[in-house]
């Protein structure tokens, strides 16, 4: 049994560390001169690795493999079943496979290294692949922590190699539009925006089961990673990892950075000023340490963004407004269970996923209270707009910023801004008081207690990216 600082005899870490600081040498230049000659042109193979070949990581794979040209050729994940099945999916059973993704980063074969592992192992394999010159798609939170998002723009900033966020709200034509309405004034006077992420796991939550032996072909100290070693339990593992700060931030960080990544799209802000939250684990059952009720509240420059996770109960904020438009994530005929929501004066914009809804202000109420001019009814109209889901379409923006450099929509510095919020969020909530937030040092304000938050002591030997 390993101990918290060393890896096991055998292990991804004992046949890798040596080879640590491989890539900051004259190779990394060599393999980013390789891989960009070998994409450049819109007729060219774009050669993929699947690094945490997940659920997630399969469906997104799915995306991106359907553009022409593009092939997924390597699988690498420390569970040899999750491998394989994504190699049988998405390249008929050919390919390559592995548990090590240094071994993918030392393949010259490879151009492109798609991210999809749980949220501690995002930034390693992102940093270490930006920096050999391979094209990067990671999916959100940026990194477990505010330090790891940090090295990872740092690392892009650096690179000439595309880094594209997995924030696909950025590739959705709704949301644009609905950022012209806000930033254009027809929407006016947006001072107060809310987001709610909402899912009924009552009674039990994640379950409780026992510690056991990790099933064969799991690498269980590679799981773990950077995060403290703790025996093998089937909860802290695949879907219901989220609930541990381990290895995630729960809700805010999986489904609200999203969110957050769309506020700042609408309303043309990057960093809140101050933050606060609120909440516990009142009432949701099982193993995790994530509370089933949070609320965060941050103030940004001009408006007050509210965040909700609610696990207790699945309706939203808001209900249906408009009878037959799709909405995300919704089952039942009158539930919303995650949006965005402006609020001006003249009307309120209701978005998510999907597309959005607009809702003159009715002027039922208002109007001046010195007895002056009458109050002036919304010249706004009613209208919704409906989009596709926008994983396709950004997936596809991939591709084209690596053959046809295309600007990625949600680089490495905006995937680290939206994923900051959500982290902000969690250690306002652990420090259980209002911090103030310098955002041009991306720091707390006389606040050593939470500045030490914003990253943590990684396990030996992947401390690369550590306090």
């Amino acid at each position: 049994m390993p101990d918290s600082e060393g890896p096991r005899s055998g292990s991804i870490a004992e046949h890798s560390i040596k080879r640590r600081n491989f890539l900051r040498s004259a190779g990394a230049a060599t393999l980013t001169a390789v891989s960009a000659s070998r994409v450049a042109g819109a007729n060219s193979r774009l050669r993929v690795a699947l690094v945490g070949c997940g659920g997630r990581g399969r469906s997104v794979a799915t995306k991106i493999a359907a553009v022409d040209g593009v092939e997924y050729t390597y699988f690498c994940d420390v569970y040899d079943p999750q491998a394989e099945s994504a190699r049988e999916a998405l390249a008929g059973g050919k390919g390559k496979t592995g548990r090590d993704y240094r071994q993918v980063i030392d393949d010259p074969d490879i151009d492109a290294v798609h991210i999809a592992t749980p949220d501690h192992w995002h930034a390693l394999p992102a940093v270490d692949a930006i920096r050999a010159g391979k094209h990067v798609y990671v999916e959100k939170p940026l990194g477990h922590n505010v330090l790891e998002g940090k090295a990872m723009v740092k690392a892009a900033t650096e690179s000439k190699a595309v880094f594209l966020t997995g924030t696909q709200h950025r590739s959705a034509p709704h949301f644009a539009e609905a950022a012209k309405l806000v930033q254009g004034g027809a929407l006016s006077d947006v001072h107060f925006v809310r987001v709610w992420n909402y899912a009924n796991l009552m009674p039990v939550g994640p379950g409780r089961i026992p510690d056991s032996d990790p099933p064969e072909g799991l690498d269980w100290d590679s799981y773990l990673g950077p995060a403290p070693w703790v025996p093998f339990n089937k909860m802290r593992f695949l879907r219901t990892y989220r609930f541990f700060y381990d290895y995630a931030g729960g809700w805010i960080t999986d489904f609200g950075t999203h969110r957050f990544d769309t506020v700042h799209q609408i309303m043309g802000k990057e960093a809140p000023t101050s933050v606060v939250a609120t909440g516990g684990r009142f009432a949701v059952g099982g193993m995790g340490d994530q509370p089933d009720l949070l609320q965060v509240t941050f103030e940004y420059p001009g408006f007050i963004l509210s965040y909700e996770t609610c696990n207790t109960n699945s309706f939203g904020s808001i209900g249906r407004l408009t009878p037959g438009m799709p909405l995300h994530g919704a089952r039942g005929p009158e539930n919303r269970p995650n949006g965005m929501a402006f609020y001006g004066s003249n009307g309120t914009l209701i978005a998510d996923r999907l597309g959005y809804e607009i809702i003159p202000e009715s002027g039922a109420y208002g109007g001046s209270l010195a007895g002056g001019a009458p109050f002036s009814p919304s010249k706004l109209e009613r209208a919704r707009k409906s989009g596709p889901e926008p994983s396709a379409l950004h997936a596809e923006h991939f591709v084209r910023c690596v053959r046809d450099g295309e600007a990625p929509r949600c680089d490495a510095a905006t995937g680290h801004r939206s994923s900051l919020v959500a982290h902000l969020g969690n250690i306002a909530y652990q420090a259980g008081r209002r911090l103030a937030w310098d955002a041009d040092r991306e720091d707390f304000v006389n606040d050593a207690e939470a500045s030490r938050m914003l990253g943590r002591k990684a396990r030996k030997p992947w401390d690369a990216i550590s306090l």
